[in-house]
């Protein structure tokens, strides 16, 4: 499932650019997407743009809506305006910022969404952006007392902790939240993880898909082989830039720039959209884009049926979009 990006324009939603997406990962044989997700900036949308958002992907798939907050009651209260959009499913981070416990999770957050809706629920265990952490025996509770909550979203990067879940949660399906562990997640019989949602699918949905399916198949070794060949773009989900002597000062500063930036990047860099995030996301350094630059010229080189799907749906000459620098102008300095 792709945790699909939303495009801007001149700081504005760009509703016919994110169908064009949408047609696009349908023509790519996706059924199912995350919209209103992190990776769709959803902090930065107003509750108006992210309903519309949710009306035009479930024109086009099969959408679970991110509908998580740190207030139990907008949880709530989105989640019933997301299913009456259409939404057939709901994705909910651990409540952010006013770092509850695991049990008051579990207690005032979780189980009150679960027992008003009877929808699939796939909790999103993401500690280092809420701040705090379901715990695996909680979410073993939930998934015992709720039937509708069938899945989480692991993006704790814990593989321990995988473990423990599916030791104490046989049944329950682990979706891994970090393209560049899901191949090690589904292949290893410990964790045995059920597929991604995933950011890198904005870009090649196809190729992705096709890893999982293999490694879900048990064809280890082809799927092995077409992972790495994807990971140089999975390493710009999250690009890090050192500085020396930052601005003058002696020392130096790591940037560390978070997704969506390194993939909205990527995305215009490519061709497939206009660059532009909402504040206070805003571009990364130059060496940052350049890093992303060269992941995609890497890829394009040495395996281009991972990145070819591009060019006849978005009539673009990849070659020359990769290796024309005014395509890659959207960084600081």
């Amino acid at each position: 499932m792709p945790a699909l990006v939303v495009p801007f324009s001149a700081g504005e939603v760009d509703y016919e650019c994110y169908r064009g997406l949408l047609e696009f990962q349908k023509s790519q044989g996706t059924t199912h997407a995350i919209v209103n997700g992190t990776t769709g900036e959803s902090p930065t949308l107003t509750d108006a743009e992210q309903d519309k958002l949710v009306s035009l992907a479930s024109t086009q798939l099969s959408v679970v809506a991110g509908t998580g907050s740190n207030s139990t009651e907008k949880a709530l209260k989105r989640s019933a305006e997301a299913l009456e959009l259409g939404a057939s499913a709901l994705l909910l981070m651990d409540p952010y910022y006013n770092g509850p416990s695991s049990l008051e999770i579990r207690k005032e957050y979780y189980e009150p969404v679960a027992e008003k809706f009877s929808c699939p629920i796939i909790p999103y265990v993401i500690p280092g952006r809420c701040g705090c952490e379901l715990s695996v025996y909680d979410l073993a509770l939930l998934s015992k007392e709720h039937k509708n909550i069938f899945a989480v979203k692991e993006a704790t990067g814990n593989l321990e902790r995988m473990k423990l879940t599916r030791s104490l949660c046989p049944d329950l399906m682990i979706y891994s939240g970090d393209d560049d562990l899901t191949f090690r997640m589904i292949s290893d019989k410990a964790i045995a993880a059920a597929g991604v949602i995933s950011v890198a699918t904005n870009v090649f949905p196809a190729a992705v898909r096709k890893m999982v399916d293999l490694a879900l198949a048990g064809k280890t070794e082809e799927a092995s082989a077409l992972n790495a060949a994807m990971s140089p773009l999975f390493s710009a989900l999250t690009v890090k830039s050192t500085v020396k002597e930052p601005y003058g000062y002696p020392g130096e500063v790591v940037q560390k720039f978070r997704n969506p930036l390194g993939y909205k990047t990527l995305m215009a860099g490519l061709g497939m959209m206009e660059f532009g995030c909402r504040r206070p996301l805003g571009k990364m350094d130059k060496a940052g884009v350049e890093f992303v630059r060269a992941a995609a010229r890497k890829v394009w080189q040495n395996n281009p049926e991972i990145l070819s799907p591009l060019e006849s749906a978005f009539d673009v000459d990849l070659t020359a979009r990769i290796e024309d620098d005014a395509n890659w102008g959207m960084y600081y300095g």
